[in-house]
């Protein structure tokens, strides 16, 4: 059984595909955080604003493989083809395993996650986002998306230019120093050609 917080329709609002519709299954479960904020101080990550604790959340349960297909395609609106499901967290390749893909594929779901890329990953994803964290070793180090959250201790954005993806985006850290962040990824973005600037949109625009 899989163990997922929430699953809702929504607009992705990060990274490469910023504004398109997709339907997000956030897994319970972190390798980083527990998701109890008394456990923050002591976490790898301390700056996750998720909540991925439980099984509470919309539409949030334990499914089997093909139940949870088929409640993404009962979330995927009707008349649109190509349901598209954003696999997230927490940290979802705790639990996205090649039964799970391959479940998706058999249903006509395109499949994309979005990771810290400490785990290795099942075959056949469509998409793959990796978002490292300080403190932690990458086992993924090929795929599709790489998004730094900047800045982080000792995560410089020339450390890993020779990891093979396709895309580099640099998205600052959301805290209360929001605005320098903001400003110190635009100047890295625009002195160096292989990076793009992730916002994340759908923070302002109060999308969930």
């Amino acid at each position: 059984m899989y163990k997922v917080k929430e699953i809702y329709y929504t607009i992705q609002g990060e990274g490469y595909h910023t504004g398109q519709p997709a339907i997000f299954c956030r897994f319970s479960g972190c390798n980083l955080w527990t998701g109890r904020e008394q456990d923050r101080e002591k976490a790898i990550c301390q700056f996750c604003d998720t909540d991925f604790w439980g099984t509470d959340g919309i539409n949030g349960g334990k499914y089997t493989a093909q139940e949870l297909g088929q409640k993404i395609l009962s979330i995927w609106p009707a008349e649109k083809p190509n349901p598209f499901v954003v696999c997230t967290g927490g940290e979802p390749a705790l639990q996205l395993d090649q039964q799970l893909v391959d479940t998706f594929h058999k249903a006509g779901i395109q499949v994309a996650i979005e990771t810290n890329g400490t785990l290795e990953l099942p075959s056949g994803i469509d998409w793959i986002c990796v978002s490292p964290k300080a403190g932690t070793k990458l086992s993924v180090v090929s795929g599709h998306e790489f998004k730094l959250v900047f800045p982080q201790k000792n995560m410089l954005p020339e450390n890993f230019e020779q990891l093979d993806f396709e895309h580099f985006y640099l998205q600052p850290l959301f805290d209360e120093n929001i605005i320098d962040h903001t400003t110190q990824c635009i100047n890295y973005c625009k002195e160096n050609a292989k990076w793009k600037l992730s916002v994340q949109t759908h923070k302002y625009l109060n999308i969930p």
